[in-house]
């Protein structure tokens, strides 16, 4: 794989949601939260700000309300 490409394997699939894929619900909660805890650390940089976007748009897909996080 070249070295400007995104690794599309490590992605997970959006778009995707059923009873045998519910470890993705609990794998996008986990992940923001430790992007949310990166940001305290870090600061926001823009990779943490894309990565929150991406995560936010499973949330939406999902029909996770991110207040009750």
């Amino acid at each position: 794989m070249p070295a400007n490409k995104r690794p599309r394997r490590l992605n997970y699939a959006v778009n995707k949601k059923w009873p045998k894929s519910w470890s993705k619900v609990g794998k996008a909660i986990t992940h923001y939260k430790k992007l949310q805890e990166r940001i305290k650390v870090e600061w926001e940089t823009k990779w943490l700000k894309n990565a929150t976007a991406i995560v936010l748009a499973k949330f939406k897909k999902y029909s996770i309300n991110v207040n009750k996080i």
